[in-house]
């Protein structure tokens, strides 16, 4: 059965001390459920205290980036040995941040990708268009690139997530309707189909990220396409996170489907 993730990204916020009141509080309050995986990403220097706090829970732990040698002269980076050995499950990869403020390119994120699948943890791969390049119609085109490069020679298709976050709509308050992020999941969901065939497409899961919140869950996560969901301001309160993650099952009507 194929789970829906809600996945929080932290980015960068919280000290150690908040990080693990927020965990702790989190922890408390949320069930344990059947349907659906909940992942937390702080930023690194929470994540050793964090990752001692989930062992053995339903909250998984993932980071927000790393590195794509194990060790060497790379000041200031973290690498996959490191974030392995703490317990760290899933990394997210080529976040539009990263992307944008930090120049990261696809082949140096597909390096990304490769390295966190072959130390075990589980890579979530971000694409997404700008405002200007949704608005001259070329969405499409720049996911296409995004995938045909970010995946380059990537075998282990069964051990990525996707994340599709529109670049307009993260942090802007501005949110991609439901029926345009489903458009581009049923796209990437599509390429995959044509790239790694029909039971890979079947089984990946494809999240939407760009202000998420209480507000709009509940119509995102009925699209038929959307596998869950990349939250990045509303995961940051306790309330605001317990609600996403307590999305109303029943708007899921055609997972079932999908599942078969």
């Amino acid at each position: 059965m194929k789970k829906i993730l809600i996945a929080g990204n932290w980015k960068m916020h919280k000290t150690p001390s908040e990080s693990i009141n927020f965990v702790r509080n989190l922890l408390e309050r949320m069930g344990n459920y059947e349907d659906r995986e909940v992942l937390v990403c702080p930023p690194y220097t929470s994540l050793y205290p964090v990752s001692d706090i989930v062992k053995n829970t339903p909250l998984l732990l993932g980071a927000q980036n790393v590195f794509y040698e194990e060790k060497g002269a790379f000041t200031g980076e973290i690498s996959p040995l490191m974030l392995k050995d703490i317990g760290v499950e899933f990394v997210i990869c080529g976040h539009s941040e990263r992307r944008n403020i930090f120049g990261e390119i696809d082949e140096l994120i597909n390096k990304k990708i490769k390295k966190v699948v072959e130390h075990g943890m589980k890579p979530i791969f971000c694409l997404g268009e700008k405002l200007e390049e949704r608005e001259k119609g070329e969405t499409f085109e720049v996911i296409k690139r995004q995938l045909e490069k970010g995946l380059s020679e990537f075998k282990e298709i069964e051990k990525l997530t996707i994340a599709y976050e529109p670049v307009w709509a993260i942090g802007t308050g501005k949110n991609a309707t439901p029926e345009q992020a489903e458009e581009v999941h049923i796209f990437i969901r599509k390429w995959i189909k044509e790239n790694y065939g029909e039971d890979a497409a079947n089984d990946i899961r494809i999240l939407y990220g760009g202000s998420v919140k209480p507000e709009n869950i509940d119509d995102l996560i009925k699209e038929e396409n959307i596998d869950g969901v990349l939250v990045g301001g509303a995961s940051l309160d306790v309330d605001k996170f317990l609600r996403i993650i307590e999305y109303t099952s029943m708007t899921r009507p055609g997972l079932d489907k999908r599942e078969k």
